[in-house]
C-alpha cells in the first residue's frame, strides 16, 4: 500500500501548525512590547504636562 500523497498531506498540515504556532508567539511577543512603549510614552508625555504645570 502506497501512502505517499496521505504522508504529503499530514507533512504539509504538521509543518503548518508548527509554522502558525512559532508565529503567535512572535506575534505576541511584538504586541506585548508594544504595549509596553506605549505606556512608557504616556507615562513619558504625563511627565513632561506635569513639568510644564509649575
Amino acid at each position: 500500500m502506497d501512502a505517499t500523497p496521505l504522508n504529503a498531506l499530514v507533512l504539509t498540515v504538521v509543518f503548518a501548525a508548527i509554522t502558525l504556532y512559532a508565529l503567535y508567539f512572535v506575534v505576541r511577543a511584538g504586541v506585548r512590547d508594544g504595549i509596553i512603549q506605549a505606556e512608557k510614552k504616556r507615562g513619558e508625555q504625563a511627565e513632561l504636562s506635569r513639568q510644564a504645570d509649575f
